[in-house]
């Protein structure tokens, strides 16, 4: 089962939620040869309580996930990205019920000036049956690999994150291998994309197939998996981010940027403009 531990289902984080969007993504992640995502949006996107509803009466709950047949039997798996107060981003992954609730329980800290310390999101979520995670842990203005070892420990695992194996595939892989042999922790993939075309940039390979978080955890300790890296992986992530400024700029001017990215089932004048402009 090929499953990708890190995705977003919005553009960006100040854009409305949009089901056409949304849609567009579960539909893409499949094409590119996904089995599950996580669902890791930021827990301060606008209108995240709406989006995960929307997966959610959309989706077949079956386990933990939530399985849209429309989409080849995509399994979206909830989770969240959080942003602490040392600089850094931690994911988590968990029931629908659990991200939902936290997500309100952090309604008071989802400015930069409120970002709750490392420590006290990590009581939060102790509070809840989630599998936690360290986002791109070396990316420029983290801080996450300074954490005290007390905190650090309680990761369940690191994200070896497709944008910035893009960037540079041997510092992140020898960087993010190095923290988990240190700490004892696996080592999982995710694109950290916010549309399609950075999907299947990087991707985790499961020997089984599973739909609950037990489970999941249990495939991962026991190492069941491999990663995959795309040969085309920074083409694909060069290509994404040129996509998405030219879907924030019409955006910004005033235009519909859904329909102009759906006109032509995707291959839009933005999306080959992106594609030329990446080669």
């Amino acid at each position: 089962m090929y499953l990708d531990f890190h995705t977003h289902g919005k553009l960006a984080k100040y854009l409305p939620f949009s089901t056409e969007y949304t849609d567009w993504l579960l539909g893409e992640a499949k094409a590119a040869g996904l089995d599950a995502i996580c669902l890791t949006e930021h827990f301060n996107t606008q209108q995240f309580d709406t989006l995960y509803g929307y997966i959610a009466a959309r989706g077949e709950k079956a386990g933990d996930a939530f399985v849209f047949e429309e989409m080849g039997g995509l399994k979206v798996f909830p989770g969240m990205e959080t942003d602490i107060a040392e600089g850094g981003h931690v994911l988590c992954a968990g029931p629908m019920e659990a991200i939902r609730e936290m997500n309100r329980r952090l309604a008071p800290h989802k400015t930069r000036d409120a970002f709750l310390p490392a420590a006290e999101l990590f009581a939060l979520f102790d509070e809840y049956p989630v599998l936690v995670g360290a986002g791109h842990p070396f990316r420029e203005g983290g801080h996450i690999p300074e954490l005290p070892r007390e905190l650090q420990d309680r990761f369940d695992f690191l994200d070896l994150n497709g944008k910035d194996i893009a960037e540079d595939c041997a510092r992140t892989e020898e960087l993010t291998f190095g923290l988990g042999k240190e700490l004892g922790k696996p080592v999982v993939a995710g694109s950290d994309t916010h549309q399609a075309v950075q999907y299947g940039c990087i991707r985790t390979c499961f020997e089984h197939d599973f739909d609950t978080f037990e489970a999941m955890k249990a495939e991962i300790g026991a190492g069941r998996y491999s990663i995959c890296i795309h040969p085309d992986a920074a083409f694909k992530v060069k290509t994404a981010g040129l996509l998405k400024r030219a879907l924030k700029e019409i955006h910004a001017l005033g235009g519909d940027y859904v329909s102009v990215l759906l006109r032509s089932g995707g291959e839009s004048p933005a999306v080959l403009a992106a594609k030329r402009a990446a080669v």
